[in-house]
């Protein structure tokens, strides 16, 4: 396992990060079984685990709470807030009414007194970055959070709030937490650059394309990925975007091959080969699934494989944009484009 600093932070966190999306109902994992991956992943050189408050309601933040008991110390602990929890209106956002609310619900969850990074779950048009920094400063003044970030933030917000927090004299954001794989890269052409220029750490998921490039979604294969089964439009070939993705995966498969490498040591050296990035999240839903990817663990891809890549994939191209998580609200709502 590779080691590298999270940002300015000093912090130092694992290549490969324990996700836990898939603890709990979404994957159908578990106490027990989230427990044995915990321990897998920590026996296999992961010290970073990254949960959110709206995995499964809350259920994957005690999952992973029970699962570190005893060993809080040893582990970078990072979790999410600003996604609905509920159908209140107000249980959302990044307000400071609902951050230290919900702040105090996921320390309750999880079983401790404070997290290591706070993450910012999706960018919040209808709250100032001064109201949410200035919230979270105090957070971390308060000792209960250590660092805070942001996740799938479009560029310019991220450029907004640095500034923000430059002009209010407020703790800044130290991550930036973006979706990023062989399939999807188009932050390389706007993100990156911007949390290079910063000094931010870069926590990537999806590195696996949700199960594009895991090796199991291959040309005459019936696909049985997980995801596939509560988004089966992402899978669906007779799209032309799917399309596009599995001509990719079928290239990317020689590649892989003629390197010795399986289709997942492909996929994850991949993205922690950018300068930029600091670790790749890892969602594994079972043992099997973490011991395959912790293999790639030390995977170096050489230059010859990395231009085979931009070859198939081009530098900056989602090959699925219209799958992006950061879409600025007014091209997907006509009424912000009206007068």
């Amino acid at each position: 396992m590779q080691y590298r600093t999270l940002g300015r932070t000093g912090v130092q966190v694992s290549s490969l990060a324990l996700g836990a999306m898939n603890f709990g109902r979404i994957g159908r994992t578990t106490q027990d079984e989230a427990t044995a991956i915990v321990d897998a992943a920590l026996e296999g050189g992961i010290n970073l685990i990254d949960t959110a408050d709206m995995y499964s309601a809350g259920e994957s933040e005690e999952m992973v709470g029970k699962a570190i008991a005893g060993r809080r110390d040893d582990i970078v602990l990072a979790t999410k807030a600003g996604m609905p929890m509920g159908d209140e209106r107000n249980h959302r956002g990044s307000s400071r009414r609902w951050l230290v609310t919900e702040l105090d619900n996921s320390l309750r969850r999880l079983g401790v007194d404070h997290v290591d990074l706070y993450q910012i779950h999706r960018w919040d048009p209808n709250t100032s970055d001064e109201e949410t920094l200035s919230a979270l400063t105090d957070l971390q003044r308060a000792g209960k959070i250590r660092h805070f970030g942001s996740s799938t933030f479009p560029a310019y917000r991220i450029v907004q709030a640095q500034w923000a927090a430059r002009e209010h004299r407020l703790s800044r954001y130290v991550t930036e937490q973006p979706s990023y794989s062989i399939l999807q890269r188009g932050i390389e052409s706007h993100v990156l650059p911007v949390t290079e220029q910063y000094g931010l750490g870069v926590l990537v998921w999806s590195p696996l394309a949700a199960g594009w490039l895991s090796g199991a979604v291959r040309e005459g294969r019936e696909i049985t990925t997980s995801r596939s089964t509560f988004m089966p439009e992402r899978f669906d070939i007779a799209i032309p975007a799917n399309r596009a993705r599995l001509d990719a995966v079928e290239r990317l498969a020689e590649v892989a091959d003629e390197a010795g490498l399986t289709m997942i040591q492909l996929a994850l050296g991949f993205v922690t080969a950018h300068p930029a990035v600091t670790s790749a999240l890892i969602g594994p839903r079972t043992l099997d699934h973490l011991h395959t990817q912790l293999a790639a663990a030390d995977t170096v891809l050489s230059a010859d494989v990395l231009d085979a890549i931009d070859a198939i994939v081009a530098p900056g191209v989602d090959l699925a944009a219209h799958e992006k998580h950061d879409t600025p609200p007014a091209l997907l709502d006509p009424s912000l484009r009206r007068r």
